[in-house]
């Protein structure tokens, strides 16, 4: 649309404020606005800052933005940078997306709030992140590795005469509900974990099950009278070589 001679947009602009009795935000819904915005949210919250997360939300109602849109970044903040530092941080994500869809403006603006305080204000941890990407660096690499013959499918005819399952170990057959086993055919180790938050727990069993796994095949290993090949990846030395994003 065009505007008559000598009239700015700056003044039709006041106009329409005034009319409407609201003030008007500099958002596009498709343009630079719309997604700085976006990319201001997503790293507040990673920077655990509530009050600039909360001003950028209030941002994107007033401007009428799609709930949906907000809940599902929301919610890969809390998988991708809360992780499992605070598992509940996505579970408080994903009933927050459920409740905004189900009631709509305005009172979705409650449960998107309480989301974004949650995970702005959460313990911290991307090593699900980290590990996922390292372990997709090593398939898309083509380094195939075939699946254990004492962990393939035993339901088909003919999977016993193919050796398939021999030798499996049931878990829940053992004390503490863990017997150490080759599930890889390789040593390969993606997962880092952290000490936040609820992590902490999870570094501790992780770290006591791998060094029960680590000392069986050393035992093995000695009565073999050689040393099993280690191929370990650090999923953070794979993430400084990507490029960044935007968000």
């Amino acid at each position: 649309l065009s505007l008559p001679p000598g009239v700015r947009f700056e003044e039709t602009l006041a106009v329409a404020e005034q009319s409407i009795q609201k003030k008007a935000v500099v958002y596009d819904g498709d343009g630079d606005a719309h997604y700085d915005t976006i990319s201001a949210f997503i790293k507040s919250m990673r920077g655990s800052d509530p009050d600039a997360a909360l001003y950028w939300l209030a941002k994107m109602i007033h401007a009428g933005e799609d709930p949906r849109f907000i809940s599902r970044r929301i919610m890969i903040c809390a998988a991708e940078d809360v992780g499992l530092a605070d598992p509940m941080a996505l579970v408080l994500a994903t009933a927050a997306h459920q409740a905004a869809e189900f009631v709509g403006w305005p009172e979705a603006r409650i449960p998107l709030a309480e989301a974004t305080v949650y995970v702005a204000t959460a313990n911290k941890s991307n090593s699900a992140y980290l590990a996922i990407d390292a372990a997709l660096a090593d398939v898309r690499e083509g380094r195939t590795i075939p699946v254990p013959r004492h962990l393939r499918d035993t339901h088909y005819k003919g999977s016993a005469r193919l050796g398939h399952g021999e030798a499996y170990k049931y878990a829940h057959d053992f004390t503490g509900h863990f017997v150490p086993q080759d599930y890889l055919g390789v040593d390969k180790r993606f997962y880092e974990p952290t000490e936040e938050g609820v992590e902490k727990k999870i570094k501790e069993r992780v770290e006591k099950w791998r060094a029960r796994v680590a000392r069986t095949k050393a035992e093995r290993s000695e009565a073999d009278g050689g040393s099993p090949k280690s191929e370990i990846r650090n999923p953070r030395q794979i993430q400084e070589s990507k490029p960044e994003t935007g968000t």
